[in-house]
Order: structure tokens, then sequence, then C-alpha cells
């Protein structure tokens, strides 16, 4: 049997409450699980404490008989210093799409040009000069 330590989902609409359960890999998310090891309140301040309450033994024992924690809930441990910290990285997701790098090429061309522009006419000025003085 597949066990995963996961967040079931609970309260009303728009008013999230989540439930850390151990439970077995093809159950419903909000369905059957083994047992509850704890809560998730999102709509509280992160530096709150009642935001993730956790049964850090019952979560061991769990994690001892092999159950995997989601990718939430293995942040929440983490936090709390049951798992070490994983390194993540998703390159992609932090970069401009396509039609926003092509608007900051074009924005990165129009500057230069204006820059030499700006540039040429200060050149030619003190040469103008110099024309006039003789």
């Amino acid at each position: 049997m597949a066990m995963k330590i996961r967040l079931a989902r609970g309260g009303s609409k728009k008013r999230p409450f989540y439930r850390v359960v151990a439970s077995d890999s093809r159950m419903p998310r909000d369905g059957r699980f083994i047992e509850k090891l704890g809560t998730y309140n999102p709509l509280l301040a992160k530096d709150s404490e009642e935001r993730v309450k956790l049964d850090l033994d019952r979560i061991k024992y769990w994690l001892g008989e092999g159950a995997q924690p989601t990718d939430r809930v293995s942040r929440m441990l983490e936090a709390a210093g049951v798992l070490e910290k994983k390194e993540r990285s998703n390159l992609k997701k932090g970069l401009p799409g396509k039609k926003a790098t092509d608007r900051a090429e074009e924005k990165a061309a129009k500057a230069a040009a204006a820059a030499e522009a700006a540039a040429a006419p200060a050149e030619e000025a003190p040469a103008a000069d110099e024309a006039a003085e003789s």
C-alpha cells in the first residue's frame, strides 16, 4: 500500500482549511484517511502559531513506515525541521514570455538608438563652434 502524507481540504467556499493526513495514495484527496496528523489554516498570518500545527512524532512514524509527503507538506516539514531542505529549481517559471522578451529587445534597441542620436550632435556641436570662431 503506497502511503502519502498530504493535505485534505475542508472549510467552506473561499475559506479553505486543511487537515494534514496519512492516507492511501489511491484514496481521493478529501476522502478516507488513516490518521489525522495536523492542521493548516492558510487564512491566518504567516507568523501565527495556529497556522500550521503538526504532530511531529506521528509524522516521523509514518515517514519511517515509508509514507511519502507531498510537495506542500514536505515544505512544512522542512520548516519544522523534520526533513532536510531539498534543492528545488524551476528555472523557466521566472523567465518572461516570448512577447515580453520581444518588447524588452525593442525597448533596448530604441534606447540605444536614442543614446546614439544624442551623442552624435554633441560631438558635431564643438566642431561647428570651432568653424564659426575662425
